[in-house]
């Protein structure tokens, strides 16, 4: 499943203010925190592009760029627009850009597919996951047509996620997962314990 319209992008931003130090180099089971969502996307997407302000290691690919924010401290939003900037300025053909959090070490790829065969496109610019009575607001797909209205709003003020994708009109996609949450993310270090007994 190659997704060639489509830019894989790992929002790294760098603060993880309640983990105390950038959670994507903590390691879970000797593998960086960063390379358990690398690895399950990094063959469903042509090119995929990590957002990152710290200078972080991952596992190796030609597929993989990083870059930084345009704007620092201006937290996701901000992720997903340098990622459309980038996109624009290298003259790619990405109509979309799916986003992945970098804390969420049992995401699997069969989820990624099931969210993309469920889409309508012509529904909506915007499409984020929800399970479980949840939302996930940085598993998504984002047109580029927005790229003008997210930079505006973020010029205005606007940082939240949840509010501004409201705004803009989200879709929703509902996916059911009764026995493990794969959506389960490390914030804090007893967040990192519990994930070590699960894989366990």
């Amino acid at each position: 499943m190659h997704h060639n319209n489509i830019l894989g992008t790992v929002l790294a931003g760098g603060k993880s203010q309640r983990f105390g130090e950038d959670k994507s180099q903590v390691t879970l089971a000797n593998k960086l925190l960063i390379d358990y969502v690398l690895s399950e996307i990094i063959d469903q997407f042509k090119e995929v592009l990590i957002v990152s302000n710290n200078s972080i290691n991952f596992q190796s690919s030609e597929k993989i760029t990083k870059i930084e924010d345009y704007k620092k401290g201006l937290g996701p939003l901000c992720g997903v627009l340098s990622a459309m900037k980038w996109i624009k300025t290298n003259k790619r053909d990405y109509q979309w850009i799916a986003t992945f959090p970098v804390d969420t070490p049992f995401f699997k790829r069969q989820i990624l597919k099931d969210f993309i065969k469920n889409i309508n496109f012509n529904e909506s610019d915007l499409f984020f996951i929800k399970s479980n009575n949840t939302r996930h607001n940085i598993f998504g797909l984002w047109s580029i047509k927005l790229l003008d209205r997210l930079e505006k709003d973020l010029n205005d003020g606007e940082r939240k996620v949840e509010l501004w994708a409201n705004n803009v009109g989200v879709k929703i996609i509902n996916m059911e997962f009764p026995n493990n949450d794969p959506f389960f993310n490390i914030n804090t270090k007893e967040d990192l314990e519990k994930a070590k007994e699960i894989l366990k």
